[in-house]
């Protein structure tokens, strides 16, 4: 059963690394329940608000298996919430779900509408070398969502995919599309419910560089 592991959130603080001097990446796991709003969630705050934040990446999610994964093939623990997710999800394959898909969670009706871009800040926190290069390799970037009807969620809440997209623009695809395979932006235009988080990538000024 597809359910939230932990929720976590944290405080916007002074950081060394990348463009912009704030950040809130170290999230730590909660009590809940808490709330989950258009502009994100209760407790969490924003450090950097030109490339977080917004209605379209309001929940970013990423997943327990992934993080175990990176814990062997890093030799070193991690904790829920230590890649900035809000929610900690397990049995849900993240990587291959689809843009536009829609999740009932607990009291909650979220969408998904983008993909993490990583980024110096995230390189920085994790203290690792190369570690955008090798994040972006692995390809297993976790998915940001919309809440399109706001409400508590709590940890053991089930995930409920109660809509499912037919296309071909999976997690996935939308992070090579944005990333390493630029050829298949048109191609994201079959699924109107990411066009704004695309648009905002893509725009000049609108995302710190891979370093």
């Amino acid at each position: 059963m597809a359910a939230v592991e932990s929720i976590n959130v944290g405080p916007a603080v002074a950081v060394p690394w990348g463009k912009y001097k704030w950040s809130a990446i170290d999230k730590r796991p909660a009590d809940g329940p808490l709330h989950l709003r258009t502009h994100g969630v209760d407790g969490d705050e924003i450090g950097d608000l030109v490339n977080h934040g917004g209605p379209d990446q309001a929940v970013y999610a990423y997943a327990a298996e992934d993080l175990r994964t990176w814990c062997g093939e890093l030799g070193r623990e991690l904790r829920p919430g230590q890649f900035g997710e809000n929610l900690t999800t397990r049995g849900i394959d993240l990587t291959h779900v689809h843009g536009g898909d829609r999740w009932r969670i607990g009291g909650s009706l979220l969408e998904v509408s983008g993909v993490r871009i990583p980024c110096s800040v995230f390189q920085g926190f994790l203290d690792e070398k190369h570690w955008v290069k090798r994040f972006m390799q692995a390809g297993r970037p976790g998915v940001y969502l919309r809440v399109l009807e706001e409400g508590p969620v709590a940890v053991g809440d089930r995930i409920d995919v109660v809509e499912q997209r037919d296309h071909e623009v999976t997690i996935d695809f939308l992070f090579r599309a944005l990333t390493s395979e630029r050829a298949l932006v048109p191609r994201l235009a079959v699924e109107p419910r990411v066009a704004a988080f695309v648009a905002r990538r893509l725009g000049e000024g609108r995302n710190d560089p891979a370093k």
